[in-house]
């Protein structure tokens, strides 16, 4: 939990405020270098929230297409990753509820269902011991949203790499081997070497492609959105990082 606090300290807006403080700070006694300080946080919060940034960020991260007809008939079940939740939200009368991201991936696994005719495992737990794992609320956005019953409710993950291993300790039980993995695109790249680490064949169904900016001065007009776009890529190279250094 340390090391999931610890890293924030290297991704926008914190690691900018924290360089424009010690700038502040360092301005009185090291001018030039507390200026530098402070016009490298601000610059550098600015590039990020660029439309054209946020959107080559992610783009280096999704090698993945989505899956051909003769892949989709080849495989044996739909693995949807949870990717978050909203708190106490009130529209749907549940408490917590999938958030934005975790809805994507609902919403194409359903749509694999449709095409497939797949039975469906979602995976995903407490990540800070909540009262239901966030697979639970998967499961009943699929039952109440789609009309879809989930075969497989895997609960105790509470990372990509326990998501593979318990996902495939129980597809195993049921002689599966060959699966759809639901992800954003840009997350799949690191999710799939721990499911075939686990021991299972994995066509790739990345959804949620990054979005290439429109033309014009607009696809250059820093905004919040793109800053936290761009967040969201520099986590997951971080954490692609992490995962090579644990893997060496």
């Amino acid at each position: 939990m340390l090391l999931h606090a610890l890293k924030y300290l290297l991704l926008p807006p914190l690691v900018n405020a924290l360089l424009m403080l010690a700038g502040l700070l360092l301005w009185r006694s090291h001018r030039a270098f507390g200026t530098s300080l402070l016009v490298l946080g601000l610059v550098s919060l600015l590039i990020f929230s660029l439309p054209w940034v946020s959107y080559w960020l992610r783009k280096g991260l999704e090698p993945h297409e989505p899956p051909t007809r003769i892949a989709l008939q080849e495989a044996q079940a739909i693995v949807i990753l949870g990717g978050g939740r909203d708190y106490a939200t009130p529209e749907f009368g549940w408490g917590d509820a999938p958030n934005n991201a975790t809805w994507r991936r609902l919403g194409y696994g359903a749509w694999l269902n449709r095409e497939t005719g797949l039975p469906i495992l979602v995976s995903g737990g407490r990540i800070n011991d909540e009262a239901l794992a966030e697979a639970t609320l998967m499961a009943r956005a699929l039952k109440q949203a789609f009309g879809l019953e989930t075969r497989w409710v895997e609960e105790r993950s509470r990372t990509t790499a326990e998501n593979a291993e318990f996902s495939a300790a129980i597809l195993e039980r049921e002689g599966i081997a060959r699966i759809l993995l639901v992800s954003q695109a840009w997350h799949l790249p690191r999710a799939i070497p721990e499911f075939e680490r686990a021991g299972l064949e994995v066509v790739p169904a990345p959804t949620e492609f990054a979005s290439r900016p429109p033309n014009g001065m607009i696809a250059w007009i820093p905004r919040a959105y793109h800053l936290r776009q761009s967040t969201q890529a520099l986590h997951e190279w971080l954490g692609r990082i992490v995962y090579k250094i644990n893997a060496d």
